[in-house]
């Protein structure tokens, strides 16, 4: 029997092992399966289709159940890093698919792109499970991961999943993590410069090298948008540079008027233009 473990909608009959250590299999007896070209589903080695396999373009390989009585359902997240939609699950991973997709470094981003089954060493069981996020860097690096909606350490199928996929993305050069919710002041600003992450925004009113100007050394938000032009106009331009790191600030506080703006680290145009095209 195969037990697809994945946790939105998995039942929950199975005792939680808190602090156990679990023994897992070798990563070269892990298996892959995910959508091929033609919606079919395929199974491979998974040291072999971490390899192959760009795992950023593909379709889940699972869907996302709809739970009764949740207040959130599956939705869609519009990725300025991809200028397509990847799919989401729950609020926890909008957030993270929100913070991923703000980062400079990430070029690719996918929703359940992979089932990993393996045979459990202990009970001999045939195993499964479908990671939530798949995001890939610019430098090659990949990562394969989870959004829980709390702080929590992972217990019972979900802890041991996870020494599974440590593992297994460690032999190949990937990593696996359960992503921490972020601050909610934090996921409230991000949330709000996500509002103009579209690359329309970049340049409106032709007033970009005047923003920027104006934020040549720190100075508070409105004073800058103000001295920038015709503050409605300049904000939209202010808040894309914000989302996309040339212009930073304090997130950890309360955005508006006072908050301090500040130039952002240097990132090259090749490096700019592959993040917002």
């Amino acid at each position: 029997m195969i037990t697809d473990s994945s946790q939105d909608g998995a039942p929950a009959d199975l005792s939680a092992v808190a602090g156990s250590v679990y023994r897992v299999p070798e990563p070269g007896t892990v298996e892959a399966e995910f959508t091929g070209v033609d919606s079919t589903l395929v199974q491979r080695r998974w040291v072999e289709a971490a390899v192959a396999v760009r795992f950023e373009q593909l379709a889940p390989v699972a869907s996302f159940p709809v739970v009764p009585g949740r207040r959130w359902g599956p939705g869609w997240w519009w990725s300025a890093t991809t200028g397509r939609h990847v799919m989401h699950g729950s609020q926890a991973m909008c957030t993270q698919l929100m913070v991923l997709d703000r980062d400079p470094h990430v070029v690719g981003l996918s929703a359940r792109p992979v089932r990993l089954i393996w045979r459990d060493p202990d009970s001999g069981r045939a195993l499964t499970w479908v990671p939530q996020l798949f995001a890939r860097y610019a430098d090659g690096r990949a990562l394969l991961a989870d959004c829980p909606a709390t702080t929590a350490p992972a217990a019972g199928r979900a802890a041991r999943a996870a020494a599974v996929l440590e593992a297994a993305c460690a032999a190949v050069g990937f990593t696996y993590r359960r992503l921490t919710p972020p601050q909610k002041v934090v996921a409230a600003n991000v949330r709000w410069l996500a509002g103009y992450r579209h690359l329309r925004h970049r340049d409106a009113g032709r007033l970009e090298q005047a923003v920027m100007e104006a934020f040549t050394s720190p100075r508070p938000l409105m004073a800058g948008a103000a001295a920038a032009g015709e503050v409605l106009a300049a904000l939209p331009v202010l808040y894309h540079a914000l989302w996309h790191g040339r212009l930073t600030a304090d997130l950890t506080r309360p955005l508006g008027e006072h908050t301090l703006v500040t130039p952002g680290p240097a990132i090259s145009n090749a490096e700019q233009e592959q993040h917002e095209s």
